[in-house]
């Protein structure tokens, strides 16, 4: 059975090619491959990051906390700081990350990751700074995060006190779906 490449719907059509479920699914597939989700980009909880991925208060480039709000920014307002190298999301409130380090080789995904990702074929899932690495973002209950070996990769997963780096190098278009 065909799946939806954006909601991950099973697709009844005539045309054996069709890669979405509905139109309203091609159009938002294909809004989404140019930014991120909208349900990131509208909460307060950004940070900066320097080389060190250290967390940055956006505004005064001081030390931002994971679990100080008063650190945090808005998307507009990291966007546009000068402070150090890149932006990372503070997870919690419902919006939840699993991180799979060293799983891409040479632009290659591994196997094992490859299985990992067909389990989340509506979500939005970004390449992490180091280019080895994948960021698969959703919806999640805050709760405990959990580092796991499954089929010979390491995955975290976290919900909360956290900051996961974004980068906006997309690996696949999607939306917060649960994780």
């Amino acid at each position: 059975m065909r799946k939806c490449e954006f909601c991950g719907k099973s697709i009844v059509a005539k045309n054996a090619q069709a890669k979405f479920c509905s139109s309203k699914c091609r159009v938002y597939a294909h809004r989404a491959a140019k930014k991120l989700p909208l349900e990131l980009i509208t909460r307060d909880r950004w940070v900066r990051y320097d080389q060190t991925k250290r967390p940055l208060d956006a505004i005064t480039g001081e030390n931002a906390s994971s679990t100080d709000p008063g650190t945090w920014a808005s998307h507009a307002e990291t966007v546009n700081s000068r402070h150090g190298i890149g932006n990372g999301y503070v997870l919690g409130n419902g919006i939840g990350c699993i991180d799979l380090d060293h799983v891409i080789n040479d632009g290659v995904l591994c196997d094992a990751a490859v299985e990992l990702v067909a389990k989340y074929p509506g979500n939005y899932i970004e390449v992490s700074p180091s280019g080895e690495g994948l960021h698969i973002w959703g919806t999640s209950p805050e709760g405990k995060g959990s580092r796991t070996i499954e089929n010979g990769i390491s995955v975290e997963r976290y919900s909360t006190g956290r900051y996961i780096t974004i980068t906006g190098n997309i690996y696949q278009p999607g939306t917060l779906l649960p994780l």
